[in-house]
């Protein structure tokens, strides 16, 4: 298993953002985390990033115990996040935005192999690297901020919400953008409001509800699920 969650508990003041969380992902598998706002998924995502710390539980990666690691020492040992909102650098450019994904010391000797490969999977980018990264278009903004984390050589990323506020046909160029990324051995964690779409490209998937996990399975099983659709899909 490539990465383990097991019985997270998280909290936000006296709030409990994550109660006994456990999950597991599978190397080479594209993983969904689905649930209503507020259930508590990117409190689970930045917590196994290293942003917050939990109040109990562990996480494993590979075999080691990173419970507690900082952001970057986790994201040198191979995790990537792709933040929801996609939060790149405005006033940067385009190339300073991705140089930066490239500073971590596991990523800086395939910098340039990896600089040629998101410039070709995005060849806006390659147009546009000298315009600040603030003045491109919200589908633009998700595929620097998805080429600025594969800058980082990572084994695992994990995308947050990567289809909010683009349009629908941006949605489906983001959204092959993952799986074939996956399809090139990458392990992608998808947390999605956009339940159907999710569970459609997931191998396996978990539904996240006040902070606990209610309900997994196979993408499919989930998707055929009465109480997923009722609850999310409106069938």
């Amino acid at each position: 298993m490539m990465l383990q969650v097991s019985e997270l508990d998280v909290f936000h003041g006296d709030a409990q953002a994550l109660d006994g969380v456990s999950l597991d992902i599978e190397a080479g598998a594209i993983v969904a985390i689905v649930g209503a706002n507020g259930a508590g998924k990117t409190s689970l995502i930045r917590t196994i990033a290293g942003m917050y710390k939990p109040g109990r539980g562990s996480i494993t990666f590979k075999g080691e115990d990173i419970t507690g690691w900082p952001s970057y020492r986790v994201c040198n040992l191979g995790i990537g996040q792709v933040a929801e909102g996609r939060q790149v650098f405005p006033s940067l450019s385009v190339m300073e935005n991705l140089e930066m994904g490239a500073v971590i010391p596991r990523a800086k000797p395939h910098r340039a192999r990896n600089l040629e490969r998101v410039l070709a999977m995005f060849p806006v980018l390659k147009e546009r690297a000298g315009q600040a990264a603030g003045t491109l278009s919200g589908g633009e903004q998700q595929m620097l901020a998805i080429s600025r984390c594969l800058m980082g050589e990572p084994e695992l990323v994990m995308f947050d919400e990567p289809s909010l506020g683009l349009a629908p046909a941006i949605v489906q160029d983001v959204l092959r953008t993952i799986r074939d990324l996956n399809r090139d051995g990458l392990t992608c964690v998808l947390v999605e409001q956009n339940v159907a779409v999710s569970l459609k490209l997931a191998s396996r998937a978990y539904v996240l509800e006040n902070g606990r996990i209610t309900l997994s399975g196979t993408g499919e099983a989930l998707l055929n699920d009465d109480r997923v659709r009722q609850a999310y899909l409106g069938m």
